[in-house]
């Protein structure tokens, strides 16, 4: 079923408290330089990493993609309502007309963990079947780098299947794809596509235990192009798709999370550390979400 258009985007201030997961590791070498006993206790980050250098065309898998559409902007259009075995849709859309669906809220104001970065409600925009997450240097904001950043605040979901699909138009701010903790208790937090500021791959990045342990998978893809991004997540496992393909497996349950959730977009800079900072305008284009619960 499609997000029914509401009246306009809702605005609440950004409700994140953490730092992203590439931003970790900028903190943490200068807090390291400064007391080592306190990143020890404060921050444990495990890091079981894994590179993907290709993703194999043509190999057919039990994940969705969508439906073939060459009329479509992205060249796809969402899955249909049994496209995962075992799981129905429960909630679809591609963001027609020139507002948000009802559930999504716009975030606004400073980023947490982010110095200098700052979410404004006018760089995200509903245009032309698009969901749009725009950084550019804002004269409102004495011309910084401004980014865009909402949540499906209203549809929080414990488990279940999402399928993203998204390109991003330019290197430059950290574009983010994210389950969190509809509480805004942190950890967990399930990053499912973490660009880094770069076009040439993503990442992606579980948080969990009281003291912020990672797991992260990496994978090389155009992120210029359109893909078809997916996180199921059940009570044991976290299965990372691209396109219809797995390219990271979480099979630890006590990395799990296992509270309701929501799914975020965001952009954000770290110009102050000279790092995942645009030169020129960056868009985060969506053309459609898709989720899935496993049937009973």
């Amino acid at each position: 079923m499609s997000g029914a258009p509401d009246t306009g985007p809702t605005s609440a201030a950004h409700p994140r408290h953490r730092p992203s997961s590439h931003l970790i590791g900028a903190l943490t070498v200068v807090v390291v330089a400064a007391v080592v006993a306190a990143v020890v206790y404060f921050v444990y980050a495990y890091e079981h990493k894994t590179v993907i250098r290709a993703i194999a065309p043509g190999v057919r898998t039990p994940y969705p993609v969508g439906v073939i559409d060459t009329k479509a902007l992205s060249g796809v259009d969402p899955p249909g309502a049994h496209a995962l075995a075992g799981y129905r849709q429960v909630y679809v859309t591609d963001f027609p007309g020139r507002s948000l669906p009802t559930g999504w809220a716009v975030f606004t104001g400073p980023q947490p963990g982010s110095p200098g970065g700052h979410f404004g409600a006018a760089h995200v925009v509903v245009k032309d079947g698009r969901l749009l997450l725009s950084t550019w240097r804002d004269p409102q904001f004495k011309d910084a780098w401004v980014t865009g950043g909402l949540c499906q605040c209203g549809r929080p979901m414990t488990y279940g299947a999402f399928f993203v699909r998204s390109r991003v138009t330019a290197a430059g701010p950290n574009e983010v794809e994210l389950l969190w903790p509809a509480s805004n208790h942190w950890p967990p937090e399930i990053d499912f596509n973490e660009t880094g500021g770069r076009t040439n791959g993503t990442s992606s990045t579980v948080h969990w235990g009281p003291i912020n342990q990672i797991d992260q998978r990496f994978v090389t893809i155009d992120m210029t192009k359109w893909h078809t991004w997916g996180v199921v997540w059940t009570r044991s496992s976290i299965v990372y798709t691209v396109d219809g393909q797995v390219w990271g497996t979480i099979a630890s349950p006590s990395e799990v999370a296992s509270v309701p959730m929501t799914l975020d977009f965001e952009q954000r800079t770290l110009c102050a550390f000279h790092r995942q900072c645009p030169t020129h305008p960056v868009t985060m284009e969506v053309a459609w979400v898709a989720e899935y619960a496993r049937n009973h």
